[in-house]
This record gives C-alpha cells, sequence and structure tokens, in this order.
C-alpha cells in the first residue's frame, strides 16, 4: 500500500510540474501573441488555470516531503505521549478541514459541470475543467493527511523537516 500512495503522491506532483510547464507555454504564447498578432485567445486565462492547478496538486506531495509550514515552537519542547497526543490531535484537525476542502471543490466542480459555467474571460472555458484540478489536488491531499493520520497512530511516522529554516541570514 505504501508503494501506491507514494506512487499517488508523486503522480501528483508530476502533474503540477506539467501544468507550470502549462503556465511557461501560456505566457510565452500571449507574448507571442502580442508581438505577431496570432489571434491565441485567453492566454492569462489559461496560465492562471495551469498556475492553480500546479498549486493544488503539488499540496499532497509537499506535506509529504515535510515541506509545509510547521509551527514547532510548542512540539520541539514536548516529549513521549504529549507530543504524540498533540500531533495527532493537529492531524486530526487537518484531515478534518482537508475533508471540507475537497468535498466543497468537487462539489465546486460538479456544479460548474452540470450547470455548464464558462469563464468570463475571452476564452470562454468551461469552469469545471481548471476546477477538476483542484478537486483532485485537494482529494490526494486529503489521502495525505490520512496517511500522516494513521502513521502517527501506529507510531510509524517520520516528520521530514527542511532544513531551509536554519539558512537566515
Amino acid at each position: 500500500m505504501r508503494k501506491q500512495l507514494d506512487a499517488l503522491y508523486d503522480c501528483a506532483a508530476y502533474a503540477a510540474a506539467l501544468c507550470m510547464v502549462g503556465t511557461l507555454a501560456s505566457v510565452l504564447a500571449g507574448i507571442l501573441d502580442r508581438y505577431l498578432a496570432l489571434g491565441i485567445r485567453g492566454t492569462d486565462m489559461y496560465a492562471g488555470y495551469c498556475m492553480a492547478a500546479s498549486g493544488f496538486l503539488a499540496l499532497a506531495h509537499t506535506l509529504k516531503l515535510g515541506e509545509h509550514i510547521r509551527v514547532t515552537l510548542i512540539l520541539q519542547k514536548l516529549t513521549g505521549r504529549t507530543k504524540h497526543g498533540l500531533e495527532v490531535w493537529a492531524l486530526f484537525a487537518a484531515t478534518l478541514l482537508a475533508t471540507l476542502f475537497a468535498v466543497y471543490s468537487v462539489r465546486l466542480s460538479y456544479l460548474s459541470w452540470k450547470f455548464h459555467d464558462i469563464s468570463t474571460g475571452n476564452d470562454a472555458t468551461p469552469l469545471w475543467i481548471p476546477q477538476l484540478a483542484m478537486a483532485i489536488g485537494t482529494i490526494v491531499l486529503l489521502i495525505a493527511f490520512i496517511d500522516e493520520l494513521i502513521l502517527e497512530i501506529k507510531g510509524q511516522r517520520v516528520v521530514e523537516t527542511s532544513d531551509e529554516a536554519l539558512h537566515n541570514e
């Protein structure tokens, strides 16, 4: 099961990277269109869609790498059962919030599809398409939080910490 979960997080991260390339391609297409008058419509909107998709799709992978912002001021002072209890509580709260986020993201995408909601920009893109990336990203984030919660309850969770915070100038 661990291999499948890690593969899911990696696939979401690769999709996020592709969306970043899509952002670059949209911006470059917009620049070319301004100079060559190619008539390409909606490049700014598509760059925004790709940027949002890359952000949401990368959430779970970022969580698993320990790159999310964590306030460890209290946690570093605690040990044993108290620390474990606080970690479980925090992960449970995060799982609850991620559940709400995922449910409402999926609901938003579904309602946009159901009511044929389109972008107000000149691209007239059906909004459920870019919203689908947000829904998928939040679902994968929810799975990652459930994974972390279960690992913490079992006592198998390894908290990855970034060394970036130590490099203050």
